[in-house]
C-alpha cells in the first residue's frame, strides 16, 4: 500500500510539471531589410486543452527599454497604441492565427523605427498562474541596399544565334548575407502565366535550371557565368523560337536566422529585355557588286560577292570566282583561297587580292587592270549541308555575269604647284608642293630651278623615281647632306620640295615635272612605258633681311631719381629667325663727357647678346650700388636692359647696336650687316626734397646767468635714411649785415665752432644736443646781455646715392627765435625816513643805513655817508633853496675795501680815526662817530650802490639809492679839568699813560737784580728758564674769497 501511494504521488507531480504554460517565440535577433515583409511566429504550450489562446504583441524601443508599446492583439480590437493604430487598421500589421495555440505576426512593410524588442504575451486561461506567459525576440532593421540592373532593350535574333545578357547585382551591408541570382522568361502571349525559370545560381552557389532547360544546360547551350564581383552573364547558344519573350534577372538577398533557417530579406528584378527570334530559312541568294564596269588600264577593280541567307556563320559556303569560263580563285569555308594557274604570279606580285571581308561578303581585287582583263566575271557559291544520315549535300548557285571593259591607258594627269609663300624672308623655308591629279600609274617627279626671268639654263635640284627613291643633283648634293634640302613623296600623287635657310641665291622659278608610267608585259618580262608628262612652275622671291634690318631703342622713363629703376628696350626688326641670328650690344657713354653741345666722349660696351645666345659683359660697368638685368623676349627681337638703384654713374646716353649674321648650310656664320639705334638720354636726378623745418617765430626773455634753450625741429624729411647737418646762426641785435655762424653739427655728429663763438668766447658756454633724429637743441649756459639777438638753425639734408656717396639734397632754415638777456629788475630800496639826533659834545654819533629790499640775493653793496654841514642862520638864509655842498664822511666799496666807494672821505681811516663802521647783517650798516664835535653837526645821509657779478665774473653797478636825512645836533660843554685834560692828547697821555710804563720798568729792574744775586749762589740754575712776559699780537682774520664783506670795528687808535 505504501508503495502504491508513492507511485500515485509521483504521477501527480509529473502531471503538474507537464501542465506548466510555456510561450515560445521565433528566436532572434532577426535581421530584416527596410520595406520587406517580416513574420514572427509565437506558440504556447502547457495550457488546459480545449481553450483557444489569444496573443498580444508589444515592442520596446532601444532608447526606452522599459516602456511598452502595444501593437496588435487577437482579443482586443483597439489594443494598439496610436503609434501603430493606423498601420494596424490598414492591415499593414496583423496577426495570422495558425491554430488555437499558434500565431504569426505580419509586418507587411517594416520600417526603420520598428527596430526593437518584440514581446508575445498570452493571457492566462487556466485560472492559476503557472509557467511563462510571454517571450521576446529582437528585430533589427537594416537598409535595403540590394540593386539589380540590366538594360531594357529589344533584341531580334535568328534561330540558331547566340544570346548573351549581363545583369549587375550588388549590395552594401555589414551583415553576412548570401545572394541568389536567376534569369527568368515570361511569355509575351500570356502575361498571367508564371515566369519560366531559365537558370539560377542559388544562395549556396549551386547552379540549377528550370525543367525545360535542364537538357540544354547539360548540353552546354545554356550558361550562367559570374564574370566579376557584381556581374552575372547569361549565355544561350542555338536560340529556339520557344526562347522568345521577356527576359529579366531576379536576385534575392538571404540571411540565416539564429534557428539555422534561411530567410530572403529582399527580392528585386531588373528591367526586361524583349527577345524576338526569327525562324531560319535554308535558302540563299547571291549578288555581285562593283562601283563601275568601265575602267582604264592601270586602275584597280573590286568585285564583291554577297551571300544573303540566314545564320550564315553556322553554315558552310565556298565561293568560286570565274573569269570568261576560267577559274580565278576558290575560297572554301576555311577562308583559304586557292588561285587559278594564271593568277598565282599576279597575286605574288601584290597585284591581286582574294579574301573574305565578312561572314557573307567575299572580295576580288585586281590592282592594275590590263586590257586583257576585260570580260565577264561570275561568282559561284556552293553550300555543303549534312543530312541526318550523315551524308553531305551540295547546293550551288551562281551570280549574274558582270561585264567589265578595260580601255587602253591615256595619261590625263594635271600638275599644280603651290608654295608656302611667293615671297619668303631670308633664312625662312621655301616649301613647294606638287600635286598630280587623274593618275593611273606610277609617277616620277623632277624638280628644276631657273632664274627669275627664266633666261638661263634650268638646273636640276632633285628627282624622285617611280619607286619613290630620291636623287639630288651634284649642285645641291652637299647642301642636301646638311639637311638644307628635303624632297618627299607625301602621297602617291603628292610631292614636296623644302629648302631650309633660304638664301638670296635661291630666288627664282621652280618647276615640277611629273611623268606617268605604265607597266606592260608579264613576268618575267616586264617593261615600263611612259604614258604622259606634265609640269608646273612657281616663282619665289627671297627678301633679304638686310633690306628690312632696323634697330630702335626706347625707354618709358628718360628721367629717374636716385635709387629708382629704368628699362631700356632695343627692338630689332625683322622678327627673330634662328637661321639669320642677330647679336645685340648695349653701349653707354656717361654724362659729363660732352663739351659745347658735342659728344666728345666715347661709347663703351655694357653687355652683348651674342648670336649664339650667350651673354658677354663689356668693359664698362655701371655703379657699384646698381643691379643690372638683361633679358630678351621669346621671339628674340626685343632686348631689354634693366637698371635698378640708378645713381649718377648711370646717367648718360645709351644706344644699342645689332649685327646680322647669316648661318650657312655648313653651320658657319657670315656677317651680313650692322645697325645702330637712336640715342637714349637717361637723366638720373636727385629726389624731390620733402625737407620741412619748423618755422614758428618766437621770442624768449632770460635773466643773466640763466640757461637759454633754442629748439630746431624737423617736421618732415625725404627719406627714412636721410641724415642732417645743422648750422646755428645768430643775428646780433645791433643789426650787423651778415649773420654770424655760431656752431655747425655735421651729419656724422662732429662739431665745428664758428668764428663768432670764438669772438664772443662762447665755446665754454654753448652746448648743442640731438635729442632725437628730428630734434636738435642749442643751449647757452650763463647767458649774458651780449647774447641777446636772433637765433635760427639751417638744416641740410643729406642722402646716400646708390654708389654710396653722400650728397646734399636741400637746405632749409627754421623760424627765428628772438632772445633777450637782461639784467635783474631793480628792486633796491634804502630806508628813507628822516630823523633828528642830538648828542653832547665828545659823545658818539651813530648813523644807520638799512636796505629793506635788493634786486638779487647775490647783490653786493657800496655804502657811503655824506654830511651837509650846518652854518650860521644868515648863511642859511643866503643859501635859500640852493643846494648845500655835501661832504663825504665815510665810504666802503662792494669789495669791502674802505675808501673804495663812490667818494673819498676827507678823514682817512687809521689808528686815530674817530669813525667806527659796523655791518650787523647783509642789509644793516652803521657808522659811529666817536668824540662828537660841534663841527660834526649837520644833515647826514647814506648813499648805496648795488653791484652784481656778471657771467664773465666782472662786477658792475646795477643801481643806486639814497637814504633819508639824519639831522645831528652837537651840544657844547663848559671847560673843566677833566675836559681840559681829556681835550689835550699830550696832556692826557702824560698824566694817565706815561707813569705806568716807567713804574713797570723800575719794578722789573729790581726783580732782575734780586734774582741775579740768588743765581750766583746756585750753580747753573735757570739754564732752561722761560721768559716771564708774553706779548700777544693782534690778529686779523679776513678771507678775500668771501662774498660778504667782513665785520669791521673802528676804535680810536686802532682798527679791528
Amino acid at each position: 500500500m505504501a508503495t502504491g501511494a508513492l507511485l500515485l504521488a509521483c504521477a501527480l507531480l509529473a502531471g503538474v510539471a507537464v501542465a506548466q504554460r510555456v510561450v515560445t517565440v521565433q528566436s532572434g535577433p532577426l535581421i530584416r531589410t527596410e520595406g520587406s515583409h517580416v513574420t514572427i511566429w509565437c506558440n504556447v504550450t502547457g495550457y488546459k486543452d480545449g481553450v483557444e489562446q489569444d496573443f498580444e504583441w508589444s515592442m520596446y524601443l532601444p532608447s526606452a527599454p522599459d516602456r511598452e508599446i502595444r501593437i496588435v492583439s487577437t482579443a482586443q480590437p483597439n489594443y494598439a497604441y496610436s503609434v501603430y493604430a493606423q498601420r494596424v487598421n490598414s492591415k499593414e500589421i496583423y496577426v495570422e492565427r495558425l491554430s488555437r495555440d499558434s500565431a504569426v505576426l505580419h509586418i507587411t512593410k517594416v520600417l526603420a523605427k520598428d527596430q526593437g524588442l518584440f514581446e508575445c504575451y498570452t493571457p492566462n486561461t487556466d485560472g492559476q498562474y503557472l509557467g511563462s506567459y510571454s517571450a521576446r525576440t529582437n528585430l533589427t532593421v537594416i537598409a535595403d541596399s540590394l540593386t539589380v540592373t540590366a538594360p531594357a532593350q529589344t533584341l531580334s535574333k535568328v534561330e540558331g544565334d547566340t544570346l548573351q545578357l549581363t545583369c549587375e547585382v550588388s549590395r552594401i551591408t555589414m551583415q553576412h548575407t548570401h545572394l541568389s541570382v536567376g534569369w527568368y522568361l515570361r511569355s509575351p502571349e500570356d502575361a498571367a502565366a508564371p515566369p519560366q525559370e531559365l537558370v539560377t545560381l542559388s544562395r549556396d552557389f549551386v547552379l540549377r535550371s528550370g525543367g525545360p532547360y535542364r537538357q540544354r544546360m547539360a548540353a552546354g547551350d545554356l550558361r550562367l557565368d559570374k564574370t566579376s564581383a557584381t556581374s552575372y552573364r547569361l549565355t544561350i547558344h542555338k536560340l529556339q523560337p520557344v526562347d522568345q519573350g521577356l527576359l529579366y534577372c531576379q536576385a534575392a538577398e538571404w540571411i540565416q536566422d539564429p534557428d539555422g533557417s534561411w530567410f530572403a530579406m529582399t527580392r528585386k528584378q531588373s528591367d526586361k529585355t524583349q527577345l524576338r527570334i526569327q525562324p531560319t530559312d535554308r535558302d540563299f541568294s547571291i549578288q555581285v557588286s562593283t562601283e563601275r564596269r568601265s575602267f582604264t588600264a592601270g586602275e584597280p577593280l573590286e568585285l564583291r560577292c554577297t551571300i544573303e541567307a540566314q545564320n550564315v556563320p553556322e553554315r558552310f559556303f565556298s565561293v568560286s570566282w570565274v573569269f570568261s569560263s576560267s577559274p580565278v580563285a576558290v575560297v572554301g569555308p576555311s577562308a583559304v583561297p586557292v588561285l587559278g594557274p594564271d593568277y598565282i604570279a599576279r597575286e605574288a606580285a601584290g597585284h591581286m587580292t582574294v579574301r573574305k571581308e565578312s561572314t557573307n561578303v567575299h572580295l576580288l581585287k585586281l590592282q592594275h587592270l590590263r586590257p586583257e582583263d576585260a570580260g565577264k566575271y561570275i561568282c559561284r557559291v556552293t553550300e555543303r549541308e549534312k543530312t541526318p544520315t550523315g551524308d553531305f549535300i551540295d547546293r550551288s548557285k551562281r551570280s549574274r555575269n558582270v561585264q567589265i571593259t578595260v580601255q587602253s591607258l591615256k595619261s590625263n594627269i594635271t600638275v599644280t604647284l603651290s608654295s608656302n609663300s611667293s615671297e619668303v624672308v631670308e633664312g625662312d623655308a621655301i616649301q613647294l608642293t606638287c600635286s598630280i591629279q587623274s593618275t593611273t600609274g606610277p609617277l616620277s617627279v623632277v624638280w628644276q630651278w631657273t632664274d627669275k626671268q627664266a633666261t638661263g639654263p634650268a638646273q636640276e635640284v632633285a628627282s624622285v623615281d617611280r619607286g619613290g627613291t630620291v636623287w639630288h643633283s651634284p649642285t645641291y648634293r652637299e647642301r642636301a647632306s646638311y639637311g638644307e634640302i628635303r624632297v618627299e613623296k607625301v602621297r602617291g600623287d603628292t610631292f614636296s620640295l623644302s629648302l631650309y635657310n633660304a638664301l638670296p641665291g635661291d630666288e627664282g622659278q621652280y618647276s615640277c615635272i611629273a611623268t606617268e608610267w605604265l607597266q606592260t608585259g608579264t613576268e618575267p618580262e616586264l617593261n615600263w612605258e611612259k604614258i604622259g608628262e606634265k609640269s608646273a612652275a612657281k616663282t619665289v622671291t627671297v627678301k633679304t633681311v638686310e633690306s628690312s634690318f632696323m634697330v630702335s631703342a626706347s625707354s618709358r622713363t628718360p628721367s629717374v631719381t636716385f635709387g629708382d629703376s629704368f628699362d631700356l628696350l632695343c627692338l630689332v626688326k625683322p622678327r627673330h629667325n634662328p637661321r639669320v641670328p642677330t647679336s645685340v650690344t648695349w653701349r653707354f657713354m656717361p654724362a659729363g663727357t660732352e663739351t659745347d653741345g658735342e659728344d666728345q666722349g666715347e661709347f663703351k660696351d655694357l653687355v652683348t647678346f651674342t648670336h649664339e645666345g650667350t651673354l658677354q659683359w663689356g668693359e664698362q660697368l655701371l655703379g657699384l650700388g646698381t643691379r643690372t638685368t638683361v633679358d630678351r623676349s621669346h621671339s628674340n627681337t626685343n632686348f631689354r636692359l634693366s637698371v635698378t638703384r640708378a645713381g649718377r654713374r648711370e646717367a648718360g646716353k645709351y644706344q644699342c647696336t645689332a649685327v646680322l649674321w647669316r648661318r650657312n648650310y655648313d653651320n658657319s656664320l657670315s656677317r651680313v650687316a650692322n645697325r645702330t639705334s637712336n640715342l637714349l638720354g637717361i637723366s638720373v636726378l636727385q629726389p624731390e626734397s620733402k625737407l620741412r623745418v619748423q618755422k614758428t617765430n618766437q621770442s624768449q626773455v632770460y635773466l643773466e646767468d640763466s640757461r637759454v634753450r633754442i629748439n630746431c625741429s624737423i617736421a618732415s624729411q625725404t627719406s627714412q635714411d636721410s641724415q642732417h647737418a645743422v648750422l646755428w646762426y645768430v643775428k646780433r641785435a645791433s643789426g650787423s649785415e651778415a649773420d654770424e655762424l655760431l656752431l655747425r653739427i655735421e651729419r656724422s655728429g662732429a662739431f665745428e665752432y664758428g668764428a663768432y663763438a670764438d669772438e664772443e668766447r662762447l665755446r665754454r658756454r654753448v652746448q648743442a644736443e640731438r635729442l632725437s633724429p628730428r630734434l636738435y637743441v642749442l643751449t647757452l649756459n650763463r647767458a649774458e646781455n651780449s647774447d641777446s639777438g636772433t637765433y635760427y638753425c639751417l638744416v641740410e639734408e643729406w642722402l646716400s646715392d646708390p654708389d654710396g656717396a653722400w650728397y646734399r639734397l636741400a637746405r632749409e632754415s627754421s623760424g627765428f627765435t628772438q632772445v633777450l638777456v637782461k639784467q635783474p629788475e631793480v628792486r633796491l630800496q634804502v630806508e628813507e625816513m628822516d630823523s633828528n639826533v642830538t648828542v653832547e659834545e665828545s659823545g658818539s654819533i651813530r648813523l644807520g643805513c638799512s636796505i629793506p629790499s635788493q634786486s638779487s640775493r647775490d647783490s653786493r653793496f657800496s655804502v657811503s655817508w655824506y654830511v651837509e654841514r650846518s652854518g650860521d642862520e644868515d648863511d642859511e638864509e643866503q643859501l635859500g633853496d640852493e643846494e648845500k655842498e655835501r661832504e663825504c664822511v665815510f665810504s666802503i666799496g662792494h669789495d669791502a675795501v674802505f675808501g673804495n666807494g663812490n667818494c673819498s672821505p676827507r678823514e682817512e681811516a687809521g689808528p686815530n680815526s674817530r669813525l667806527q663802521f659796523e655791518r650787523m647783517t647783509s642789509d644793516q650798516y652803521s657808522l659811529t662817530i666817536q668824540g662828537a664835535r660841534p663841527t660834526d653837526a649837520g644833515r647826514y645821509s647814506c648813499h648805496v650802490e648795488e653791484w652784481l657779478l656778471n657771467p664773465r665774473n666782472a662786477w658792475y653797478r646795477l643801481t643806486t639809492n639814497n637814504s633819508g636825512f639824519t639831522t645831528v645836533n652837537v651840544v657844547q660843554q663848559v671847560s673843566t679839568l677833566q675836559s681840559v685834560v681829556c681835550s689835550n692828547d699830550s696832556l692826557f697821555y702824560f698824566v694817565f699813560f706815561y707813569p705806568f710804563p716807567i713804574f713797570g720798568i723800575l719794578l722789573i729792574a729790581l726783580l732782575l737784580v734780586r734774582y741775579k744775586s740768588r743765581n750766583n749762589s746756585k750753580s747753573q740754575e735757570g739754564k732752561n728758564g722761560a721768559p716771564l712776559l708774553w706779548i700777544k699780537e693782534p690778529h686779523l682774520s679776513y678771507s678775500p674769497t668771501c662774498l660778504d664783506p667782513p665785520a669791521l670795528s673802528l676804535h680810536p687808535g686802532s682798527v679791528d
